[in-house]
């Protein structure tokens, strides 16, 4: 399996007037194409910024980020990012919506087009193009959000916690929807969440890390024994528990403050 992204020994710090606060220090790590990755740790410790700079968005002030062996700022790889809100803008319909990005990299041709529509039509929201955002539950716009994404042909996928504005019983349901929409499409993907079960429920790997200046206290890679491995059944699966609870025990080490959304009895 070929590395898409590979993290070595990056350091980053906050600085205001009052002097400097170190964020991230010696992270490294890779991710394989494909694979699905979540990072967990507690409020505050950087995951946030650590997504900021794969997207190119801030600098890391030490260590290297390359994207299949190309550094960031030389490589040609596709980066989509999908924020916390949807961000989808109430005056454009819910395929103009979906468009946008198109539009702004000037890649609005015949092809894109049919993609986006063919996204539409695969994930349900074929009916709801000329809808607008308001018209729609959270969980179809953060779907609609997704696809817009999509259609842009990302290489990796950078999700900041996409389910945490929707409430508890939309965002089991919507988690599950859009991790099998990334398999599908068989996209690599790396989350930032404060949810344990998510991480969990998601991911092929689990990293770990401390609190700040946050380094990776663990790596857990996820496996389920599962005829059909979605989200909703690993939460119900015998393993999900074992999971949880280690790196439950990961994080609480310092006694970090981390969200639980699942027992741990």
């Amino acid at each position: 399996m070929k590395q898409i992204l590979q993290m070595h020994d990056v350091n980053y710090a906050y600085h205001n007037m009052d002097g400097e606060t170190k964020a991230l220090q010696d992270i490294t790590f890779s991710i394989d194409e494909g694979e699905f990755v979540a990072i967990v740790g507690p409020s505050g410790c950087g995951k946030s910024t650590l997504l900021s700079m794969i997207a190119g968005l801030i600098k890391p002030e030490g260590g290297t980020i390359e994207l299949s062996g190309s550094p960031l700022e030389e490589s040609k790889k596709n980066i989509g990012y999908m924020l916390q809100k949807d961000q989808l803008f109430e005056w454009r319909t819910i395929y103009h919506n979906v468009i946008l990005g198109l539009e702004i990299q000037h890649m609005l041709t015949a092809k894109t087009k049919a993609r986006a529509n063919e996204l539409l039509d695969i994930y349900g929201l074929d009916k709801f193009k000329k809808a607008k955002p308001s018209e729609l539950s959270g969980g179809m716009r953060q779907r609609a959000a997704l696809i817009r994404t999509l259609v842009l042909e990302p290489d990796i996928l950078l999700l900041d916690e996409p389910f945490s504005a929707l409430d508890y019983q939309t965002r089991l349901t919507v988690g599950d929807d859009i991790g099998q929409i990334i398999k599908n499409e068989k996209k690599t993907a790396l989350l930032v969440t404060h949810d344990l079960s998510e991480a969990i429920s998601l991911a092929d790997r689990v990293i770990v890390l401390t609190k700040r200046p946050a380094t990776i206290r663990q790596t857990i890679s996820v496996k389920f024994d599962l005829e059909e491995d979605t989200a909703m059944h690993r939460r119900n699966a015998p393993e999900f528990k074992h999971y949880f609870n280690q790196i439950w025990k990961e994080l609480t080490q310092d006694g970090d403050d981390v969200k639980v959304s699942e027992p741990v009895s």
